[in-house]
């Protein structure tokens, strides 16, 4: 039967119920009945329609129905009640409305059952016992068979694509096994799916029972929602599927992890066979432990698997920093990349080369799987059947049918792919999923008929990846990306070194050419004050130069330690200007950190007032020089002080005093001039620039 017209039959409003309970349909508001199904007559009161709930179901029913606790419930169990020759058990739902009031014949194991917490708690620490998935859902099987009593029951799962199969199984010896067997998605339809999510227990027991419909006829009860009514029929689709499968009654339990179905129990019997309220509510609590164990199971095998992965990825974290460049570690390191998800292959595409690592297709193929991710832009691609998404794979299935592909967030040129074979896998299916049902004139869609096993070998799809293998595939994009960033930084580092040096090489080249070509003016004039102004210039552009030489020798031009980038000058100038000054600077300097601006100013500043003191306060002749740096949060002073002559041309209109006054306030510096007693001291202010 084609799976869509499946997916359309609206099984939740079926206009009736199964014969062996009644159904009752009250308006909310005023509590009479004005509906119901089954024989309600020959069962329970023959005047029953339109009449109050009460007299129908008694006092104690409706009080129970009534009390406050159940106001905001849309589903609860009421009290049990006597009918004509038996006693009912009430279950109460509530929908658009009405008060929808199941009645069913008690439990005739109910005495039985009752003391069930010492069989439930032994039958949890069944499960948690289990090693493994496999072997849960065997002990999972074998439980619920003790419970339901029913000639077998299976543990169904519902895989990625739909289908179905069967992993845990317990039988009467003489039915014939459906361990391990595929079921095709259309035996289950999506909306069959949403109803067992809603509604987690669902009792047939017997197949060919005649529906009772829903009185009186009216449009509005035919189009009542039963999705919450135990009695509920079912579809005739699935009826006639459960007789060609030669069944009399089946029951299935949902299996709900996180609110997805998961899977079912799913229960057979040969003859008809019911299971009572308080069977399904044992049933449905121990599947609620049963999804809780397989949940933890799966967590427990998934955190394994991860443990593992981020040991190997820290393994390669400190083998990429050992290496010079991120290429360099790739070339290395691909087979160890290639092993950590478990793949066949690698391929390494860095612009339009590719590195291979084992089983990999073609390198044009390749490039052209890297045009199709990108257009994808999906960060972080994984698919086990490739094929489907991109038919060109097909070609390449036997070793390429499962691919996991990423690129540096910070570099789309550089691409990761993994690559897995398909998986050779023979398929039991209970009937062959290809072949269509016969028709029945009777029944617009028909089930298959057929459920002898049948073998196929799947193939193009590769084994699935894990979702700790997914995370692991993140993190690697993560690392490697960080890698490959610090690579660039580092490359970006040493550029602007080399482009700083040469920038510094060529301005020195060019002050020593000024300077030479002075000092070739000097010797051919002969007016002396000439020769004074040429001497005073180059001695300036000497200055330039070992300000600028000093500055960029430190490692970070925009911040600069300007204690130490002072007391290198210092040293500097000593050298330049004889042997007689090495013992005549006393420096007192502090630690500040100042921009590269604020370095060259003070520095050519400094410069200027010792050549003013060895010019005019010494005349020519070597004398002390104290130097002061210091500072506080707002601001940084620097003060210079000699014991020469005092007040002198440096506080003029000279061309040294009006370089000094621009380059101080160059720095929005405050520039002022006090007595030494003797000699002159210089003091400049300069406010902190804002972070």
């Amino acid at each position: 039967m084609g799976s869509s017209a499946c997916d359309r039959e609206p099984i939740h409003i079926p206009g009736s119920i199964q014969p062996h309970g009644l159904l009752l349909i009250a308006d909310s508001a005023t509590s009479r009945i004005i509906g119901g199904a089954g024989q309600i007559e020959d069962r329970l009161a023959r005047d029953w329609l339109d009449q109050p709930l009460e007299s129908v179901i008694g006092r104690e029913g409706v009080v129970t129905l009534n009390a406050p606790a159940q106001q905001v419930l849309a589903s609860y169990q009421l009290a049990e009640i006597a009918g004509r020759s038996e006693r009912f058990a009430l279950s109460c739902h509530r929908a658009a409305g009405l008060l929808l009031v199941e009645l069913e014949p008690v439990d005739e194991n109910r005495g039985a059952l009752t003391p069930t917490l010492d069989w439930l708690d032994q039958s949890g620490a069944a499960f948690e016992a289990a090693e493994d998935l496999t072997s849960l859902c065997a002990v999972a099987a074998k439980i619920f068979r003790t419970l339901t009593g029913f000639d077998r029951v299976m543990v169904y799962r519902f895989l990625e694509d739909g289908t179905g199969t069967v992993v845990g199984e317990a039988r009467d010896p003489g039915l014939s096994t459906f361990l391990n067997h595929r079921f095709p998605a259309s035996d289950i339809p999506a909306q069959a799916r949403a109803l067992y999510v809603r509604n987690r227990v669902r009792c047939i027991p017997d197949v060919n029972y005649l529906p009772q419909p829903l009185r009186p006829a009216s449009a509005d009860l035919a189009a009542l929602d039963l999705s919450d009514v135990a009695l509920r029929s079912v579809s005739p689709i699935h009826v006639q599927y459960l007789r060609n499968m030669k069944l009399a009654a089946s029951a299935s339990v949902s299996i709900v992890i996180d609110g997805v179905l998961w899977g079912l129990i799913a229960c057979h019997h040969l003859t008809p066979r019911r299971l009572g309220y308080e069977t399904r509510l044992i049933a449905r609590t121990l599947a609620g432990g049963l999804a809780r164990q397989i949940k933890a199971k799966q967590e427990a095998s998934n955190h394994r698997q991860m443990t593992r992965l981020r040991q190997e990825q820290d393994d390669l974290a400190a083998l990429i920093s050992d290496r010079s460049s991120l290429a360099a570690f790739l070339a290395e390191a691909g087979p160890k990349l290639r092993a950590i998800l478990g793949a066949s292959g690698l391929a390494i595409c860095i612009g339009s080369v590719v590195h291979r690592f084992d089983a990999v297709p073609p390198d044009d193929f390749i490039r052209a799987l890297v045009v199709w991710l990108r257009e994808t832009d999906v960060p972080l691609f994984g698919n086990r059947e490739l094929r489907v998404e991109f038919p060109a794979a097909t070609a390449y299935q036997e070793i390429a049918s499962g691919l996991v592909a990423f690129s540096l967030p910070a570099n789309h040129d550089i691409w990761l792919l993994w690559f897995r074979p398909e998986l050779l896998e023979e398929v039991n299916w209970a009937g062959n999923p290809h072949k269509a049902g016969p028709g029945n004139p009777s029944i617009p869609l028909s089930p298959r008929a057929s459920f002898e096993s049948w073998k196929e070998i799947e193939r193009g799809r590769s084994e699935p990846w894990t979702e700790a293998e997914m995370s692991a595939a993140a993190r690697l994009r993560q690392m490697l990306n960080e890698a490959h960033q610090q690579e660039m930084l580092r490359r970006l580092v040493t550029d602007k070194d080399y482009l700083i040096g040469e920038i510094n090489h060529r301005v020195q080249n060019s002050l020593q050419l000024v300077s030479a070509y002075l000092n070739l003016q000097m010797r051919s004039t002969e007016n002396a004050e000439v020769s004074v102004h040429l001497s005073e210039a180059q001695r300036r552009i000497v200055a330039v130069g070992l300000v600028h030489k000093r500055l960029y020798k430190d490692d970070q031009p925009q911040t600069v330690n300007l204690a130490q980038h002072l007391a290198e000058l210092c040293n500097e100038l000593k050298t330049s200007m004889g042997a007689e000054w090495s013992d005549q600077f006393a420096l007192e300097l502090n630690h500040v950190g100042v921009p590269a601006t604020h370095a060259v100013s003070l520095g050519l500043v400094l410069t200027e007032l010792i050549i003013n003191a060895q010019k005019y306060a010494y005349e020519g002749a070597a004398g002390p020089i104290n130097i002061v740096l210091s500072a506080d949060a707002v601001a940084y002073w620097l003060v210079v002080s000699d014991q020469g002559k005092g007040r002198r041309e440096a506080v003029g209109q000279g061309f040294g005093s009006r370089m000094i006054e621009a380059l101080v306030q160059r720095v929005s510096g405050k520039l002022e001039f006090y007595d030494n007693n003797p000699g002159l001291r210089t003091v400049i202010t300069v406010p902190r620039p804002a972070p």
